[in-house]
């Protein structure tokens, strides 16, 4: 009798670790399930899961440029604090080595070789010294021009968009890596919940050993873990004073610390300098960037050949426009070269990221909260609702394996 004693007393013991663990383990499940798998993995179009931030790939990353990056910044004030009269000294910097073999190549691959090597060492070497007095003040004024027009010439949010949406683990980074305290709240907090709903439990099925009442507390742990832990990470919005305490939602807590992590990220893989470049040249208005770059850079054409080729030879052989052509595509074809030097993206990310982060630091709460509630609240109720289920099972198999079946239902 004393050992059935026992066994009765520690069958009752384990309801409210039973919950406490069911608490931490939908919060788990749902955590991982927000994220993971990056691909859909099951048979389409129901049988299966695909991670609610990766299903919904492009529409987050639409959200993140217009929820938080038009907030903190245009994209005319972001190229302008990377300054370009430094990018032009760098572009300058790193061609300049190479522009007497840029000008051999235009020569000789754009069809004008045998009027290249027709011409004497010496006219050689004076259009090689030309190109390079010329070159810096091209450069100088197209990179004012880029500067100028920045909006115009770049599609922003098809940018980011177009990123974010081909690197699904890069879009969930953006919200672990800012979130990451949050979300170990979210997994700790399923066992504290669990385990005070389940002293509630314990109370309930030691005077009413209903068959329902284990299920349905599992149910109401695995659902309700989630709601609470989710509401306390962003509400109350605002710091509150209750009592000798102030609360505030714990992600909204942490906005200077969150802001350098996050905006390290952002100007590290996210908003580059080479990704603005890259999206100049190969976007959906990247006809309009090659017009000005060929616009601005093939006038050297005139200005360091034209005065001296032999008039007869341009126009027997090759013509000053279709050399200033072959200049022009060069000069397209290299603009992403210097670009690809990590020193001096690293540079102007740097500066970036304090501009960055000084306007999040600034943003009101309620803007602030929008670069990690998005990830919450797409799809948000499968997931709750995914708790209550496993919660639900959880509580049957406790009623069927603890407690050898139906409760006795007085």
């Amino acid at each position: 009798m004393d050992l059935l004693r026992d066994l009765e007393f520690w069958k009752h013991v384990s309801i409210p670790f039973v919950a406490g663990l069911v608490g931490w383990a939908t919060n788990w499940v749902a955590i991982k399930m927000t994220f993971l798998p990056l691909e859909f993995r099951g048979i389409r179009p129901y049988l299966g899961w695909q991670g609610i931030i990766p299903s919904k790939a492009g529409k987050m990353a639409g959200l993140f440029a217009e929820t938080t990056m038009f907030r903190l910044g245009t994209l005319g004030e972001i190229f302008q604090q990377m300054d370009p009269e430094a990018m032009a000294d760098h572009i300058t910097e790193v061609i300049e080595p190479r522009l007497d073999g840029y000008t051999d190549e235009v020569m000789f691959y754009g069809g004008h070789g045998a009027l290249w090597r027709s011409l004497p060492s010496l006219v050689k070497g004076r259009i090689h010294s030309r190109v390079r007095q010329e070159m810096p003040a091209l450069v100088h004024d197209l990179m004012q021009d880029i500067g100028e027009q920045i909006e115009e010439l770049v599609d922003f949010k098809h940018m980011l968009v177009t990123e974010l949406e081909g690197d699904k683990a890069l879009l969930n980074r953006l919200f672990i890596e800012s979130g990451e305290e949050e979300f170990k709240f979210i997994i700790r907090s399923g066992l504290y919940f669990g385990g005070i709903f389940g002293l509630v439990q314990l109370i309930v099925w030691v005077f009413y050993q209903g068959w329902w009442v284990l299920p349905f507390f599992g149910a109401l742990v695995g659902y309700a873990t989630n709601w609470i832990a989710i509401n306390l990470i962003f509400r109350p919005l605002h710091p509150k004073k209750i009592g000798p305490w102030t609360v505030q939602g714990l992600f909204l807590k942490r906005q200077e610390e969150v802001a350098t992590i996050w905006t390290h990220l952002v100007t590290r893989e996210v908003v580059t300098l080479r990704q603005i470049i890259e999206a100049m040249l190969t976007g959906p208005r990247s006809e309009t960037v090659e017009a000005l770059i060929k616009r601005h850079i093939e006038p050297i054409a005139d200005e360091a050949l034209g005065g001296f080729l032999p008039a007869a030879e341009l126009t027997v052989g090759s013509r000053l426009e279709d050399i200033r052509e072959s200049v022009g595509d060069k000069a397209v074809e290299v603009s992403i070269e210097p670009f690809k030097h990590w020193g001096f993206t690293e540079d102007r990310a740097g500066v970036l990221e304090e501009l960055l982060r000084e306007r999040m630091v600034q943003l009101p709460p309620d803007e602030f909260q929008d670069l990690l509630r998005p990830c919450f609240q797409e799809d948000e109720w499968k997931l709750i609702l995914l708790g209550g289920v496993l919660g639900l099972l959880a509580g049957l198999a406790q009623l069927i394996f603890v407690f050898g079946g139906l409760g006795s239902g007085s």
